[in-house]
């Protein structure tokens, strides 16, 4: 009989721990699948699908207790919905800070005459320009070299905290502010990255203009676009080295932003 009780205890416990594992893995999953990079098509889903349980296991102790789970009623429906639609809205605005670079490199692909180098982009999906696949992976390796990946487990622990599972959610008309909000940032991002190789690139071309007026038998024309392509790539591989402050401080807009969801 002991042994009989002890084996029933442990089978409740086992499916407790299994329950609260799904209510939390909700909105785990739901953020990595929404988020760049991990939840890119290059990532398969069953590494995602992993890594949420991962994550889910780990974080469980530490959060707030879940809601008991009575069978699939309007209650708990409306609970999944509103966990699964909290995770993709935090990993969606992380996303879209990865915009930026992708913009920068497309208004600086234009400028250097690379506009015409399309490829097919796993990450994104469908086909992008070189330049700006180079920047969306440059943006990906300076959010994992400044512990980007630690700052989104620690954005979910304070989403726990802040929202816990089966309550209401904040003013929907402040989270609906949260993604034009971000998007003028992108864009003012953008264009600060883009800028200065943008005006170089113009004075260069300027002076090539100037060129051909003054000196037409060169024929400075032909020599314009390899020079242009040439000195727009050796700017490039110095702006690289400038760019870590500016897209930290657009990682932090971008976590800060997700962080209002949940408040």
């Amino acid at each position: 009989m002991d042994s009989a009780t002890g084996t029933m205890i442990d089978g409740q416990q086992a499916f407790a721990i299994i329950g609260n594992t799904l209510w939390i893995m909700l909105r785990i999953g739901a953020m990595l699948m929404a988020m760049p990079m991990v939840g890119s098509r290059a990532v398969p889903a069953r590494v995602r699908v992993l890594l949420g349980i991962a994550l889910s296991v780990a974080l469980a102790p530490i959060l707030p207790p879940v809601p008991l789970f009575y069978g699939f009623d309007s209650v708990t429906l409306l609970t999944i919905a509103r966990e699964l639609a909290v995770g993709i809205c935090m990993g969606f605005l992380l996303r879209l800070i990865f915009e930026a670079g992708a913009m920068a490199g497309e208004m600086i692909a234009q400028s250097t005459g690379l506009a015409f180098a399309q490829m097919t982009d796993p990450l994104r999906g469908g086909s992008s320009g070189v330049i700006g696949q180079w920047f969306y992976l440059l943006f990906g390796l300076l959010f994992f070299t400044t512990n980007g990946h630690l700052a989104v487990v620690s954005l979910l622990v304070d989403s726990y905290k802040a929202l816990p599972i089966g309550t209401a959610l904040p003013d929907p008309h402040a989270m609906a502010a949260l993604a034009p909000t971000l998007a003028v940032q992108i864009f003012r991002g953008a264009l600060s990255l883009a800028l200065p190789l943008t005006v170089a690139m113009l004075a260069i071309n300027l002076a090539f203009g100037v060129l051909a007026r003054a000196a037409p038998a060169l024929n400075p024309m032909q020599l314009g676009l390899p020079v242009a392509l040439l000195l727009g790539l050796f700017l490039l591989t110095l702006l690289a080295g400038e760019m870590g402050p500016p897209v930290q401080r657009l990682f932090d807009s971008a976590f800060e932003a997700a962080r209002q969801v949940t408040m």
